[in-house]
Formats: C-alpha cells, structure tokens, sequence
C-alpha cells in the first residue's frame, strides 16, 4: 500500500511512487534485451500518437470524435507496452474499504499537520 508522507520541505503530503515505476522501467528494460527491434517499433508507435494525441488535445479547431480517437490509439499502444512489462499488473493498489479508510485518514493527518503549520495569507 502506498505510504503518504510529508515532503522535505514540510509543505505537502508525497505519494511514493518511485519503486514502483523503477520496476516497470526494469522489467520493460529486459523486454527490449529480448526483442530490440519489436519494442523499439512499439516505442516509437506510442510516441507518435502521444505526440498526435497532445496536438489534438491543444487544438483549437480539432473535432471532439478525432480526440477520441488519437486517446484510443495512445491507449492502445500503451496497453500493448505495459503487456511486455508483467509486473505492471500489479503496479495498482486495490483498496478495501478499511484499508482505504485508514490511508485517507493517514493523507487527512499530515496535510491537517501542514495547514496548522503553514501562515494562511488573509482573504481578499
């Protein structure tokens, strides 16, 4: 389970996450050893329509259904990516509602910590 934490500076509530991604970075790190030239095709595919997916998401006159699309495509070589990466399956945490509960209650103390801590600016 994620553990929350306040940051180095004391000013915000962090989420740890960087294990996890070194992980994945690992395991899609052997997947290229195994077939170079497979993952470096699907690399590049997914660049391409992250690229053509953020060009669609900032354009002002880009159809809503060609959105859509471009999410579908990026969505698609991503899943394709994450197949060659077997422990991205279990990169989630699934909550139940009790552990749930207690990590909300653990994210609720330390940002209560951080506001009792920090000067509030006056309002307007």
């Amino acid at each position: 389970m994620i553990r929350p934490q306040l940051s180095a500076d004391g000013r915000s509530v962090r989420l740890p996450i960087a294990a996890r991604v070194e992980q994945l970075l690992d395991d899609l790190a052997l997947a290229y050893t195994e077939d170079a030239d497979a993952l470096g095709h699907l690399l590049a595919a997914h660049a391409a329509n992250v690229l053509a997916l953020d060009f669609a998401v900032v354009s002002e006159d880009m159809p809503e259904y060609e959105r859509a699309i471009r999410a579908a495509q990026a969505d698609a070589t991503r899943e394709a990516l994450l197949d060659e990466a077997p422990v991205a399956a279990s990169l989630d945490d699934l909550l139940g509602p009790d552990e749930a509960i207690t990590l909300a209650g653990r994210i609720t103390r330390l940002a209560g910590h951080i506001r009792h801590r920090t000067p509030r600016s006056p309002r307007p």
